[in-house]
């Protein structure tokens, strides 16, 4: 089994950044990519951004046309992390963002998500 906590939600300014964080732990050799999706009151749950996390190289993340250009994922094999740094935030990206893991290649369904954590509330005020 695999693990994920999420960390660095928090209320920010229309405008403002926060950095978000998920850790893994368990049987970590098995992921190969790690992902970010979020969910606000009312709408389905929607793909932020994902990554490879397996191998030397992370390649090019994947982000979703709304985030593109303002969101920047990144990964810490050594602590078994990745960051998702959001820059410019809008009322709209207000949502519970989760993180989640998966052993295939980065996917933008969470169907393809095996693992997932509790989720983090980030809240922009406009």
């Amino acid at each position: 089994q695999v693990q994920l906590v999420e960390s660095g939600g928090g209320l920010v300014q229309s405008g403002g950044s926060l950095r978000l964080s998920c850790a893994a732990s368990g049987r970590t050799y098995s992921i190969y990519a790690m992902g970010w999706f979020r969910q606000a009151p009312g709408k389905e749950r929607e793909f932020v951004a994902t990554i490879r996390f397996a191998g030397i190289s992370p390649g090019s993340p994947l982000y979703a046309d709304s985030v593109r250009g303002r969101f920047a994922l990144s990964r810490d094999n050594n602590k078994n992390t990745v960051y998702l740094q959001m820059n410019s935030l809008k009322p709209e990206d207000t949502a519970v963002y989760y993180c989640a893991a998966t052993n295939t290649y980065p996917r933008t369904n969470a169907r393809d998500y095996n693992y997932w954590g509790e989720g983090t509330q980030v809240t922009v005020s406009s």
